[in-house]
């Protein structure tokens, strides 16, 4: 039996044009107090970064709090949704001006969810970016507990004068891990 090919197989890479929007990496605006930036740069399984992925974020806010408002896509310059979404730039490089996320619940560590689209995937990629401050919290993060010790450092973003940096490694030396969400 030969099967067809499906539109995912046969469409793309659209993301980086196609899903984005206006705001999409201002989760919160310029004159914000506790505005850090997130950014990075994702990288296909040569080490070469890849110009046309999509990267999404969802998080909490400072005091951990998971936001139910509306209105991710069309943003109001106030509400605090926990949600962005980039495309990278011709060099690979995404980036979100944002808040430091809280710990959503007690002993585990401040993260940001992470969400990458990019050519020759067929489904997105899911991850989480942790905060390096708090070295007792991802000590005792119960989902970063189950990742082998030389892998975990795939998933902790590295502070810089802006805020904070996490490369997204889709394959081979330094591969980020994954998270599979079975069924999702």
């Amino acid at each position: 039996m030969t099967l067809a090919p499906t539109p995912g197989q046969t469409v793309g890479p659209f993301f980086h044009y196609a899903l984005p929007f206006d705001g999409g990496s201002e989760l919160v605006g310029p004159g914000h107090p506790d505005r850090i930036r997130l950014h990075g740069t994702v990288f296909d399984g040569a080490g070469e970064p890849v110009p046309d992925a999509l990267v999404e974020i969802w998080q909490a806010d400072g005091q951990g709090h998971v936001s139910r408002e509306p209105g991710s896509l069309r943003r109001d310059g106030f509400t605090f949704t926990g949600f962005g979404r980039v495309q990278t730039d011709r060099v690979g490089h995404y980036s979100f001006a944002t808040v430091a996320p809280g710990p959503v619940a007690p002993g585990t560590a401040a993260f940001f969810s992470v969400c990458v689209f990019a050519r020759g995937l067929l489904d997105r990629l899911f991850t989480r970016a942790y905060l390096p401050d708090s070295t007792r919290a991802l000590a005792a993060d119960p989902l970063l507990n189950t990742v082998p010790d030389e892998r975990r450092a795939t998933l902790v973003a590295v502070t810089d004068a802006d805020g904070y940096r996490f490369d997204i490694h889709l394959q081979g030396d330094g591969e980020t891990v994954f998270l599979d969400h079975g069924g999702r």
